[in-house]
């Protein structure tokens, strides 16, 4: 699998390079943004994106990574600790936020999860029984009746907001900002499941859902 390093520290990028290709991960790096950003279409399965660097900043390279490329995981390092800059990564899509200075073991550990999360349950599937179209869900031609919340919740995924949907953006979505609990979580979970195949939708422990590519969103 294919990583895209940017970072302008050219010690630590080596570090980084050298500790993914010893897991048999292809490393391209780049220390400048205008250079990654031209190298975004080569096939990577994981980003790993430096905030300050010359030229394009990696919060700003996400945003446009985000147009075309919404599943792929991203993961954001930075020396910045500012609360709004955090925010603004994850408002746009990152993964997940390192802050500088972190344990290259750490940053190995999540690359491998995402990149583990993404070969298992992102593949593409050519032959779509379901279609979610206009907030509708269809099997082939026969329409599937769904309440509120289960359109709230193939809408987030159909936004790709983020390809794994956290229970803090299930509360925050299809619960329109009300406090809710993972009880009422679940409870939704399980009536979605009866109306698509059950394993559509696959739970990723402490984390949240996943909805395998069955259904059709658009």
């Amino acid at each position: 699998m294919k990583i895209l390093v940017l970072e302008d520290n050219e010690r630590l990028v080596k570090v980084i390079k050298t500790a993914l290709e010893k897991e048999n991960y292809c490393v391209d790096t780049f220390t400048d943004g205008n250079d990654a950003l031209e190298s975004l279409d080569n096939g990577y399965s994981c980003f790993i994106l430096d905030i300050n660097v010359p030229h394009i900043d990696g919060i700003s390279l996400l945003e446009l990574l985000r147009i075309n490329h919404k599943d792929i995981p991203v993961i954001i390092i930075s020396a910045n600790h500012d609360f709004e800059k955090i925010q603004k990564s994850y408002d746009l899509g990152c993964d997940d936020y390192l802050k500088k200075p972190f344990f290259i073991l750490e940053l190995i550990q999540k690359v491998k999860k995402f990149c583990k999360i993404q070969k298992k349950f992102l593949k593409f599937n050519a032959e779509y029984k379901y279609d979610f179209i206009n907030h509708i869900l269809y099997k082939k031609d026969e329409e599937i009746e769904l309440t509120k919340k289960e359109i709230l919740f193939l809408e987030l995924f159909s936004k790709n907001l983020h390809h794994l949907a956290t229970y803090s953006e299930l509360e925050e979505y299809v619960w329109e900002g009300e406090s809710t609990n993972l009880v009422n979580i679940r409870a939704m979970i399980k009536r979605i499941r009866k109306k698509i195949p059950a394993d559509s939708i696959v739970i990723v422990k402490g984390m949240g859902y996943m909805l395998e590519k069955s259904v059709k969103l658009i």
